[in-house]
This record gives C-alpha cells, sequence and structure tokens, in this order.
C-alpha cells in the first residue's frame, strides 16, 4: 500500500511504502554502531530506517547493481584527483567564465542530473535539494539563510552539463577529501588511493603534508568537485550569505572529516564554530533522500524571495 501524507504549509508529499526489516538492526552512523531507535531527532527531524532503495544510508557494502555502479565511482575518483589536477581545475573554473544565469534557473538545469556517486538516491537532484530545504525549513523556520544554503548546496553539480564543460561524474560528485597530506582510512573505498599517483610523493603522505597544523580548512585543497565550484560561485559573486553557509556549501561532502573526524588538525577556530551547524546540516541532507514528493510551484515563491535576499540576480558561473 502506498500513501500520500501531505504538509500543506511546505508543500511535501511524503510517499510511504511498506518494507520489511529487522527493527532490532543496528547501524553505522558517525563511526559508531547504534540501534535504530537512538536515531531519532530533538529538534522534530525523524531520522529515517531506510534509503529510496531500501537499504541503510552510506551503505557501500550492500549488494546491488547501485552499488556496483558507486564502487566503480570511487575506484576512478580516488585515482585521478592529485593535488595538481585540483589546481589546475581551481585555476580554470575560477574565471566564472562559463555562462551567467540565476540561482533558479540553474536549479532547474540541474533535472536530468543524476549522481552515480549516492547509493541513496537516483532521482533527479532537484527533488534532493528541495527535500533538505524544506525538511530544514520546517525545523528550523528562523534560519531563513539555511534554507537557502540547502536548495543550493549541490548546484555544483551543473558541472556535468555541456556548457560546463561536461566533467566526467568522478570530477564533480562523490566524497571529498584533502589532497597534499595522507589520505586518511577512513574514507570511502580507501584502498583505491594506491593507484594514485601522489602515493608517490612522500611529502603529500604525511599526516600534515604540506600544511601546518591549525592553517585553517580554507588553507587545504580539496578534491575538486560541485562542493568547490559552488563555494567560488557563492563567494565571487558577492553573496550575503553568512560564513557558516559558505562553510556548509564548500565541505558538505567531506565525510571523513564530519562524520569520522578525521583531519580536524587542520581546522581553525572558526572551522569549529561552522561545524555546528554543518553537522546540523548533514543530517537533513543525507536523510531526506527517500520517497519525497515536492510541490515545486508551492514553495517557489518562498525560495525566490530569498534569492533576491542573499544574492545579485544573475551571476557569473
Amino acid at each position: 500500500m502506498t500513501i500520500l501524507i501531505e504538509q500543506p504549509e511546505f508543500g511535501l508529499q511524503v510517499e510511504e511504502k511498506n518494507v520489511s526489516f529487522n527493527t532490532n538492526e543496528l547501524i553505522l552512523d558517525g563511526g559508531f554502531v547504534v540501534p535504530k531507535t537512538l536515531m531519532s531527532s530533538d529538534d522534530g527531524f525523524e531520522v529515517p530506517d531506510i534509503n529510496a532503495f531500501g537499504q541503510s544510508f552510506r551503505d557501500y557494502n550492500a549488494e546491488s547493481e547501485r552499488q556496483k555502479t558507486v564502487e566503480e565511482f570511487y575506484m576512478v575518483q580516488h585515482i585521478n584527483q592529485t593535488y595538481d589536477y585540483v589546481k589546475r581545475m581551481r585555476e580554470e573554473y575560477s574565471k566564472l567564465n562559463k555562462i551567467e544565469m540565476s540561482i533558479w534557473e540553474c536549479c532547474e538545469l540541474l533535472n536530468d542530473v543524476v549522481d552515480d556517486s549516492d547509493p541513496d538516491l537516483d532521482e533527479p537532484q532537484i527533488e534532493h535539494l528541495l527535500q533538505t530545504a524544506e525538511a530544514i525549513r520546517k525545523d528550523y523556520p528562523n534560519e531563513d539563510w539555511l534554507h537557502l544554503t540547502a536548495l543550493i548546496h549541490d548546484l555544483g553539480k551543473v558541472l556535468l552539463h555541456p556548457s560546463f564543460g561536461g566533467l566526467p561524474q568522478w570530477a564533480v560528485v562523490g566524497d571529498t577529501f584533502p589532497l597534499g597530506c595522507g589520505f586518511d582510512e577512513s574514507i570511502v573505498h580507501h584502498k583505491y588511493f594506491k593507484e594514485n599517483p601522489d602515493i608517490k610523493n612522500p611529502i603529500y603522505n604525511t599526516m600534515n603534508g604540506v600544511y601546518q597544523e591549525g592553517c585553517g580548512l580554507d588553507k587545504v585543497v580539496m578534491s575538486w568537485g560541485h562542493d568547490d565550484y559552488m563555494y567560488l560561485v557563492a563567494k565571487e559573486n558577492g553573496t550575503t550569505l553568512p560564513s557558516a553557509a559558505l562553510f556548509v556549501i564548500r565541505y558538505h561532502s567531506f565525510y571523513a572529516l564530519h562524520r569520522s573526524g578525521a583531519y580536524t588538525h587542520l581546522m581553525n577556530e572558526e572551522d569549529k564554530e561552522n561545524m555546528k551547524w554543518l553537522k546540523i546540516f548533514n543530517k537533513y541532507d543525507l536523510y531526506s533522500k527517500s520517497k519525497v514528493r515536492i510541490d515545486v510551484e508551492k514553495v517557489k515563491p518562498y525560495y525566490l524571495s530569498l534569492i533576491e535576499k542573499y544574492f545579485p540576480t544573475k551571476l557569473r558561473w
């Protein structure tokens, strides 16, 4: 049986399906095995048991065709993302000379994008953006900057579009990680880094690498993708979003940090303060990936008003 539960004030329709599972199962959360019954939230957001495929969230070992695609993705990503490669990509894309368009136009451009690195979702990205934004809006009604941050956090995935160079998936999506220092074992599918050329550079294989302890994450070269690109777009187009918003956009895929606690030795005090918001955001970013339907036309006026508040009409991309 399928049931639609509508929340008119937020334009959400949640599709619930009968699924069989063992209620005594344990799941992995933040490096710890915990009972599912403890995975609820104090702020009203109920963490679902399963993703859109009927499996545990971020379970990279589950047997499915989707998981095979995901593992193949990470093999290619881990081999090709190098320190020098990221330096070249940042130099090229920081020119912001690809196209001019509004934030909402970019949201619509994502309709045909599917993220091959994501084991929890295979629907168009616009669905996920609105799922996340509306869930946060319900629990944090006064933090309008966080609502907008949720809407735009994945817009950098337009790098997959031909207008932006049609970059391969491994250069756009997936978990991000630092280059120029050692690859922490908490990074998903870590085994594939053995083929990465940076492994041959002894300087890149120490704990600090080319960085100083406490230098701040803004000094760290992260693997290239939609996170860093959207951060550049927002910053260089003069957004008035707070620094916490830019931090969330730039590091929301840095799971080794905010899920496993790796690389904290590189953080400065501002990073630590902003991490509080990233942890809040991440729960919604991850666990809102389920069979949720959003009435786009119903919520569109609200998000257009936020875009007007925090961004210019047209942005350079």
